[in-house]
């Protein structure tokens, strides 16, 4: 290889590198303030899990109280409500959805 073809490849791997490492930049969002966090008092478990775009969200629970929780996007078919922000995987360990709130 010549010494312009080498540089050539540096430059491109290079400019592929920071593609890559900005892609993330641009990556959906969702609209802030258009979530809800739930009333930890009023659930039966206090467990979370990060989601596709790297935000903490309140695992399936079952409300104490009986009512819809607040920020619940739909319930599961075992009665747990679902604060999943995306419909793909929602309830999948819990039976699927029962309906979207």
């Amino acid at each position: 290889m010549t010494m312009m073809t080498l540089r050539l490849a540096a430059r491109a791997a290079t400019a592929a590198l920071a593609l890559c490492l900005a892609a993330p930049a641009f990556a959906y969002q969702p609209p802030s303030g258009t979530y809800a966090a739930p009333d930890e008092s009023d659930l039966d478990n206090h467990h979370g899990y990060v989601n596709r775009d790297g935000q903490g969200v309140h695992s399936p629970a079952h409300s104490r109280s009986g009512r819809v929780p607040e920020g619940a996007s739909a319930q599961c078919r075992d009665g747990t409500y679902s604060f999943s922000r995306h419909h793909s995987g929602t309830c999948s360990r819990h039976g699927g959805v029962a309906q979207w709130l």
